[in-house]
């Protein structure tokens, strides 16, 4: 890997949103808490989410992992009050798609992951990157099923 291609990928604004994570608070009684954790870095996530209506009306994430994973769950912080789980299940496909397909950025409002597009050459962070949508679409399937239990 090239010094120029490190400097690409950790640029500006992957650094700034990577110390500004949205919702790092965990929730005290939460609907469902998913923790997933990626074999390869080493990097976890654990959301917390409560749902009203069918959509995220509280969030909380907890973040250990590289600058690559903290700015993708900034992302998903920034929005994710409000969605649906069709909506985070699209997104994180949409996501796993661009990473790993060269497909397109995710629609709006999770257009903001068009930041990491530098990442889609280096594999061995997708899984990073990939936590925090993928904790949320977990949980949210979980609470659901929790409500209708």
């Amino acid at each position: 890997m090239a010094e120029t291609d490190l400097i690409k990928l950790y640029s500006g604004r992957i650094l700034e949103l990577a110390a500004n994570i949205p919702l790092t608070e965990r929730l005290e009684a939460p609907q469902a808490s998913v923790r997933k954790r990626s074999p390869l870095c080493g990097s976890t996530v654990t959301v917390d989410v409560v749902l009203e209506d069918g959509r995220i009306a509280g969030f909380g994430q907890d973040v250990k992992a590289c600058a690559l994973g903290q700015a993708a769950a900034s992302v998903l912080g920034s929005v994710v009050i409000g969605r649906t789980k069709a909506e985070v299940e699209t997104a994180r496909d949409q996501l796993r798609a661009m990473l790993k397909d060269g497909g397109d950025v995710p629609d709006a409002p999770f257009d903001g992951y068009e930041v990491l597009i530098p990442a889609r050459e280096f594999r061995n962070r997708h899984a990073s990157i990939l936590l925090a949508v993928e904790a949320t679409a977990e949980a949210v399937a979980e609470a659901e099923r929790a409500a209708c239990a």
